[in-house]
């Protein structure tokens, strides 16, 4: 068990788990200010509510703060909706480099030895000796499992290669 707790560190996801904790959290103190300092005054401006209200509860000094969740709403639903935008972002740029890619690599001239017969030019054709790296754009060796240049792993039987090997 311990070992495998020690795999889990290692792998990176809960270094980056914990960078995505920490950005959160200042994001969401910036969320607040936004909602306590520009988004509740316009409200009571707007239809008069009063977004710090409360309710007693009878006699015993106690109250409902309903201010307090209306805000916490309209933080979420902030919060919330500049993710969408950002995760809508990131999505369109993979889309956009996935087609560049492609676009690159079809584009990828087939390196051609003088003297060959035809039939062995249109084998070289269907076989190419170099490719692109999807990652960093480099041209590696078409049998590359691994790019050189970052380190990528370019294919999914490597891939799952490397999982079995560390199971």
């Amino acid at each position: 068990m311990l070992k495998e707790f020690k795999e889990f560190i290692s792998k990176g996801n809960v270094i980056d788990l914990a960078i995505g904790v920490i950005i959160g959290s200042a994001f969401s103190d910036i969320v607040k200010a936004l909602t306590s300092s520009f988004i509740q005054p316009l409200l009571n401006l707007i239809g008069g509510a009063e977004v710090k209200g409360t309710i007693p509860l009878g006699d015993s000094g106690q109250a409902l703060d309903y201010g307090t969740f209306i805000t916490a709403v309209i933080n979420f639903l902030i919060v919330a909706f500049v993710l969408f935008m950002i995760v809508k972002a990131v999505n369109t740029a993979n889309k956009k480099s996935k087609e560049r890619l492609e676009k690159l690599a079809s584009k990828v001239p087939l390196k051609r030895k003088k003297g060959k017969k035809a039939e062995q030019v249109e084998e070289e054709e269907k076989e190419p000796e170099t490719k692109l790296c999807r990652f960093c754009m480099t041209e590696i060796s078409y049998k590359a499992t691994r790019c050189p240049h970052c380190t990528s792993i370019l294919t999914e039987e490597a891939q799952k290669a490397l999982e079995n090997i560390k199971e």
